[in-house]
């Protein structure tokens, strides 16, 4: 039995094609301007990678910020349920996840079945999501891939204070002109997200174990910083990318 999953994301895309319980094909790309030729583009590279016909597959669901238009599309999941299902399938005994995309941020609790019991959203404020990595990227003069590399090598402290990304961008190049270095102008933005990662999940009653997922988990700089500041052990899977894709893969077999 086979089944796709696609995660159609503000920022990025993703693709999963599951072979009962085994991932045989995954694929992570912008999302571009035109979501839903990008679907379309991603289901025909998958068929072509895997040499998978269509009528091989026997569902294909959507989840994420554009699940609804995907053309080809069985059954739309919401991204909290697959992100839930996706973190489950990498540790069985997560219980809360953290998932910082392009464009919002969650806290998902899960009792100890793996069902969702309370989770919170953030998809108002870029301060506390990828998006403010991208403008920091951008206004350091680097590139977001290496962002948690930099920030390793910080020796100083400087704070972020600006609660809105159009300020925060304001305030960092304040601090270029102050003379701060990028690497520790990176750890305090890192810092700031993390912040606003904790005030998020302080609305719920978390615990542990702890899974991050989503883009910004790729970012090392970020684990430390949440891990830090929340005084906990953070998971992050190998593929935190394809978490959502995953768990809609995964629903499409049930």
């Amino acid at each position: 039995m086979k089944t796709i999953g696609i995660d159609l994301g503000s920022r990025m895309s993703k693709i999963v094609v599951l072979q009962k319980d085994k991932i045989i094909y995954s694929r992570v790309t912008d999302t571009g301007v035109n979501p839903r030729k990008r679907s379309e583009e991603l289901l025909a590279e998958a068929l072509e990678a895997t040499s998978l016909h269509i009528s091989e597959i026997k569902n294909i669901y959507s989840t994420g910020y554009g699940r609804n238009i995907v053309p080809f599309s069985d059954k739309r999941i919401s991204e909290i349920s697959c992100h839930a299902k996706g973190a489950r399938y990498f540790f069985p005994q997560v219980r809360t996840i953290i998932d910082i995309g392009g464009q919002d941020s969650k806290i998902i609790l899960l009792n100890g079945e793996g069902h969702v019991i309370d989770f919170v959203m953030n998809d108002r404020c870029a301060a506390g999501t990828g998006k403010f990595l991208e403008v920091t990227a951008t206004t350091l003069e680097t590139t977001i891939d290496e962002l948690g590399e930099l920030s390793e090598h910080s020796t100083k402290k400087v704070d972020i204070n600006s609660t809105c990304v159009v300020f925060a961008e304001s305030e960092i190049i304040g601090l270029i002109a102050e003379g701060w270095g990028k690497e520790d102008i990176i750890k305090a933005v890192h810092h700031s997200i993390a912040k606003r990662t904790k005030n998020l999940a302080s609305q719920l009653h978390w615990q542990e174990p702890v899974v991050f997922t989503g883009g910004v988990a790729k970012n090392t700089g970020m684990q430390t910083a949440i891990s830090k500041i929340m005084g906990s052990e953070i998971i992050v899977p190998e593929k935190s990318f394809i978490t959502g894709a995953l768990g809609a893969a995964i629903f499409a077999q049930e």
